[in-house]
C-alpha cells in the first residue's frame, strides 16, 4: 500500500511507515471507527481545559499570559514528544490537547473581549469547513492527487517560513502586523484559511491510507492528534481573519 504525502508533518509518509516498521507483531490494527472516536477525546479534553481559560480570563481572576503561554508551550513541548515518539499519542495526545485548551481558550476570550460574538462564528466556520472538506474528499470533488498534494505542501512551507521569519523580526521590534495591512493582511489571512483547510484532504486521505495499511492501534491517537494540529491552525486563522473584517466595519 502506497502513501500520499501530507503537508502536515504529523501525518506524514515517513514517520507511518516508522511506526509500522516498530510495530511487525501488531495484536490489533488501527480503524477509521477508532480513529474518529479518539479524536472526539481530544477534542473534548480540549473543550474541557478551554471552558476553564475562557472562565479564568474573562472573570479577570487570573493572568491570561501565563494560561496562553503555558498552554502554547506547553503543547508545543507534548506535540515534538509525540512526533518523534508516536507510541506516547495515548498518553502525549491528550495531554496535548489539555494544553492547547488553556491557549486556545484564553486567546479567544481576549479576542471575544474586543469583537463580541467573534468566537462562536469562528467556531461554527471552522467545524463547517471540517465537514465541508470531508464530503469534498469522500465524494471524490476534491482528490489528494500527486500535484494537488505537492502545491499544498509547498505552499504550507511558505507559510511556515512567513511565520518563521515574521516572530524573528518581531524580537527585534519589526514584524507585521495583519491589522496595519488593511485589505492586504486579511488577503493573506484569507490565503492562509484555504492552505489550512486544504491540509484537511491531505489528512484525510493519509489517514484512510493508514487504516487501509492496518497500521497498529495506538496510531488512533496519533492520527486524531495530527487532526487537531490542523483543526486548531484553522480555527486560529479563522479567529484573526474575522477580526480583521471587524477591524474594517
Amino acid at each position: 500500500m502506497r502513501f500520499g504525502r501530507t503537508s502536515n508533518p504529523v501525518l506524514s509518509r515517513q514517520r507511518f511507515d516508522n511506526m509500522q516498521a516498530l510495530d511487525q507483531v501488531q495484536t490489533e490494527p488501527m480503524t477509521l471507527n477508532g480513529t474518529i472516536n479518539k479524536t472526539m477525546l481530544l477534542f473534548l479534553a480540549l473543550l474541557i481545559t478551554g471552558g476553564i481559560a475562557w472562565k479564568l480570563t474573562m472573570s479577570g481572576t487570573f493572568n491570561p499570559q501565563i494560561l496562553i503561554w503555558g498552554g502554547a508551550i506547553g503543547g508545543l513541548i507534548l506535540a515534538l514528544i509525540t512526533v518523534f515518539k508516536p507510541k506516547n499519542a495515548p498518553i502525549t495526545a491528550p495531554l496535548y490537547a489539555a494544553f492547547e485548551g488553556l491557549f486556545v481558550g484564553s486567546i479567544s476570550a481576549l479576542y471575544n473581549t474586543f469583537f463580541n460574538g467573534i468566537v462562536i462564528q469562528a467556531v461554527g466556520l471552522t467545524i463547517a469547513i471540517l465537514f465541508v472538506m470531508l464530503i469534498l474528499y469522500r465524494t471524490g470533488i476534491i482528490k489528494a492527487t500527486p500535484k494537488f498534494k505537492k502545491g499544498v505542501l509547498i505552499a504550507t512551507g511558505g507559510i511556515a517560513l512567513f511565520y518563521i521569519m515574521n516572530l524573528i523580526f518581531s524580537m527585534f521590534g519589526g514584524g507585521i502586523n495583519f491589522f496595519s495591512l488593511g485589505w492586504l493582511g486579511i488577503g493573506i489571512s484569507l490565503f492562509i484559511v484555504v492552505i489550512a483547510s486544504l491540509n484537511l484532504v491531505l489528512d484525510f486521505d493519509m489517514i484512510e491510507t493508514s487504516v487501509q495499511s492496518g497500521q497498529p492501534k495506538y496510531v488512533e491517537w496519533y492520527a486524531g492528534f495530527g487532526i487537531m494540529v490542523t483543526l486548531i491552525w484553522l480555527y486560529l486563522e479563522i479567529l484573526r481573519l474575522l477580526a480583521l473584517l471587524a477591524s474594517r466595519n
